[in-house]
């Protein structure tokens, strides 16, 4: 006999059917909003430019409320790309063995299912609690990022409104569902660098100036560099050249210019103004005639185990164990999320969802069991942090 489908199931379902391509909603804060509004709580949707934002909050009656505890997430989801590659239509969710597939079951439909119904279960349960719990939903979190959760950080910030623990539903799990817990991000910081030559003739060198040429052993140096060493919760900084182009495309012209695209991941231990001026400085040693632009995507962030009781990571790491039996690893590797805006509020922020193997890939999944101990955790986690 089947296993009767979950309410955590049904509602992924519900969300996973929406095609909801970065940057559409596509409809699917409003069927959060209601949920939500059953339970007491007051949604803001916040709309900046092509970007549909949720901000809803319920205080819990009881002491301390300047506990505010954040599930932030996003209903965006990247194109699912060549569809003859899925087995299943992938914004036609489908269960396979135990496998819920869907574009987004995984990143992250999936932990917004899990947290409403995981609020709704705690809610019900103790309608009174600490302080405050919100929800910051955005679907601009797979595309530029510019209209979403930074947005409404900025409108909260301006209007004193704080958030002071958030977990951030990205799937942060390898091999079983809380396994690991994200707690920080390293910072993020590309640059487009165009090097400049003069073009010519390939017989005529003494009339040229080679940007191909110019340009190697400046970009030797820097993917050489030693930038930190890392620290207890960082791996030492990485850069890495994604991308080099020149060329006229005939084999007997020099060029007049090059184009390289770099990235840093960087941790605590740097910022992102000596990052600047290290590149700069390597690129003036080598004499070279350039102009760069920069992209400052985020910044590092830490939430540091304090052990004590309170401690919000302590707190979560207590939740996940009690769930799954096993305490979570922490780590800060993988790429940036949302977090990234928040934790300069203040804000304790850990990353805490599903397991990331299929993510952006086509046949995207999540075991259903999987989704449902998520709800548990999540439920866990409001009980040791508002209770």
């Amino acid at each position: 006999m089947p296993k009767p489908t979950s309410n955590v199931i049904k509602l992924a379902i519900d969300l996973l059917s929406r095609p909801s391509v970065t940057p559409e909603d596509a409809g699917c804060q409003q069927l959060i909003k209601e949920r939500l509004a059953k339970l007491g709580f007051i949604n803001e949707t916040m709309i900046f430019e092509d970007t549909t934002n949720l901000w809803s909050r319920r205080n819990g009656g009881l002491e301390a409320d300047d506990i505010v505890f954040c599930f932030a997430g996003h209903t965006d989801v990247v194109p699912p790309g060549n569809l003859e590659l899925w087995n299943t239509p992938p914004f036609e969710p489908t269960i396979i063995d135990g496998m819920l597939y869907g574009r987004g079951t995984a990143d992250m439909k999936g932990s917004l299912a899990a947290m409403i119904v995981a609020t709704e279960r705690f809610v019900n349960d103790y309608p009174s609690y600490k302080g405050a719990i919100t929800y910051l939903i955005t679907s601009d979190e797979e595309g530029p990022f510019i209209n979403g959760t930074t947005r409404v950080i900025d409108t909260l910030e301006a209007r004193n409104e704080k958030i002071t623990y958030c977990i951030v539903g990205e799937p942060s799990s390898t091999n079983t569902v809380g396994d690991i817990i994200k707690n920080g991000r390293r910072g993020s910081i590309s640059a487009e660098i165009d090097i400049k030559g003069k073009q010519g003739h390939v017989a005529y060198p003494e009339h040229v100036e080679n940007p191909i040429h110019l340009a190697m052993p400046a970009l030797a140096e820097l993917s050489q560099n030693h930038w930190d060493n890392g620290n207890d919760y960082f791996p030492a900084t990485s850069f890495q050249l994604s991308n080099i182009n020149s060329g006229t495309g005939a084999t007997n012209v020099v060029p007049g210019h090059l184009t390289a695209l770099c990235n840093l991941r960087y941790s605590t231990e740097l910022t992102d103004q000596i990052i600047v001026e290290q590149v700069e400085s390597i690129l003036n040693k080598h004499q070279l005639t350039y102009d760069i632009k920069w992209t400052f995507n985020g910044k590092p962030f830490i939430t540091e185990l304090n052990n004590e009781k309170g401690d919000f990571l302590t707190s979560v790491t207590q939740a996940v164990t009690s769930v799954t039996g096993t305490p979570p690893v922490l780590s800060t590797s993988g790429g940036t999320s949302d977090g990234r805006f928040i934790a300069p509020t203040g804000a304790k922020v850990i990353e805490l969802g599903p397991c990331n193997a299929t993510i952006h890939q086509v046949n995207e999944s999540v075991s259903c069991d999987d989704l449902d101990k998520l709800c548990d955790i999540y439920y866990a986690c409001l009980k040791e942090v508002l209770l």
